[in-house]
């Protein structure tokens, strides 16, 4: 059975990067120490994030002697392509070329992005 992943705010998107980027399950401390690098969160708040996203299945806890472990359960490429598909679906009117033009005319790619993606789209279609 497919799950639903629906989109997550900001907040809860910080503590699930966190979380991909570790091989290993992580106690709230530890994602608190990387979390607050860029911004600060009391311990309660992430608590209450990570309360947030178990219930909707994006991660799982469990007991590791008197701690709390978490670990994800949807990767970040399952999220990533839901997120990509809405995005460019409700943007873009599901149009990779009107999406790839508004990053072009807005300066946030630049001729070497192009390429990039001329050789990936080149690869796409051996």
């Amino acid at each position: 059975m497919k799950r639903t992943i629906q989109k997550l705010p900001e907040s809860e998107l910080d503590i699930m990067i966190v979380l991909w980027k570790q091989k290993n399950d992580m106690s709230r401390s530890e994602i608190e120490k990387i979390v607050n690098q860029k911004k600060t969160l009391a311990p309660t708040t992430i608590l209450t994030l990570l309360s947030r996203l178990e219930k909707k299945g994006f991660v799982s806890v469990n007991r590791d002697g008197n701690l709390n472990k978490y670990r994800w359960l949807v990767s970040q490429t399952e999220y990533q392509q839901k997120e990509g598909k809405g995005m460019l679906e409700k943007l873009y009117g599901n149009s990779v070329k009107n999406f790839v033009a508004a990053l072009y005319q807005g300066r946030e790619i630049d001729d070497e992005d192009l390429k990039e993606l001329e050789g990936f789209l080149k690869e796409l279609n051996r």
